[in-house]
């Protein structure tokens, strides 16, 4: 009895060229726009960094790219010789920590209670937060408002009137309705826990990502809010930073106004530092910000795809 010979596996017919460079060439394509992306964000901070300790003349000139040319620290020096500028930073500082915990509490607690099917007008309360977004008594009408509540001229008119954003009420309302699922509050009852210990004790431990996204937002938006300080402040020691700020570079460029321009080197040297001051301003004001951000980060990003997906 013969046995056949066992058959030859079949060469592997060679894969086209446009296939094989496919996936290098996507790959190019992508780490290059995204290079080109990064280039186009970190660029501008970076100048605004390099131009605040660059001279003015130099930088209006186009000479300042990559390294600052003519190196003073002038814009700085004045802004923090400025006596109400600390004063400012610190009512910047509380405004932004208490109005962010007044936010963040008052729309976990709001979104959790309309995330709850058994609330009773559920429907009714999201349709009037909705029509907010919608319709505005406009600026005359809130400070009407403020002003019958006695909170003009107090930290409260700064952080009470725009505490809660209906947007973010809404996010943070769909992150309850896709991640607290119905049965794990059957499991707490059944425990014996009431509502209030399920929302403390399970809902907020499971709601991280949730509670650094909103707190972001609203560190962010307290710390550069001016205008509500600028409508309902009259006591200049209750200004926060960024109100300060604005009202140095006001001075310096209505005393480059008043100056007599006989005076061209005298006005000149006010203009200098008024372009300065710009750049300076920026810095201070931002720093902050991105000295906070990279701690918060991680929950930030996770917190950002929130609602992303329906469930």
């Amino acid at each position: 009895m013969t046995t056949s010979a066992p058959a030859l596996p079949r060469p592997r017919r060679a894969e086209p060229l446009h296939r094989r460079l496919a996936d290098p060439l996507f790959a190019v394509i992508t780490y290059g726009l995204i290079a080109v992306a990064i280039l186009v964000i970190v660029y501008p901070l970076y100048f605004i960094v390099i131009a605040s300790i660059s001279d003015p003349t130099l930088v209006q000139q186009g000479k300042v790219f990559l390294f600052p040319r003519g190196l003073t620290v002038d814009g700085y020096a004045t802004i923090f010789g400025t006596s109400t500028i600390v004063r400012g930073f610190a009512n910047s500082v509380l405004y932004t920590v208490v109005g962010t915990a007044i936010s963040v509490t008052m729309i976990l607690c709001g979104a959790y209670a309309l995330a709850r099917k058994d609330m009773p007008g559920r429907s009714l309360f999201m349709i009037l937060f909705v029509v907010t977004m919608f319709f505005d008594g406009g600026m005359i009408a809130r400070y009407l408002v403020v002003k019958e509540l006695g909170m003009l001229d107090t930290m409260w008119a700064v952080v009470l009137p725009g505490a809660v954003g209906v947007w973010n009420l809404i996010i943070a309302r769909t992150f309850f309705e896709q991640s607290i699922s119905p049965e794990l509050r059957e499991a707490a009852q059944l425990d014996g826990a009431s509502d209030f210990r399920f929302f403390f004790s399970i809902v907020l431990p499971l709601s991280k990502s949730l509670i650094t996204l909103m707190a972001m937002i609203h560190i962010v938006a307290n710390w550069n809010a001016f205008f509500d300080a600028m409508i309902y402040l009259s006591d200049e020691s209750k200004y926060p930073l960024q109100l300060v700020l604005r009202n140095v570079l006001i001075q310096s460029q209505a005393s480059t106004a008043g100056m007599d321009m006989a005076s061209m080197e005298s006005t000149a040297q006010a203009q200098k530092m008024g372009e300065l001051l710009k750049y300076s301003m920026i810095v201070v004001s931002t720093v902050p910000l991105l000295i906070a951000f990279p701690f918060l980060q991680r929950h930030f990003v996770k917190g950002a795809t929130l609602g992303a997906l329906k469930s």
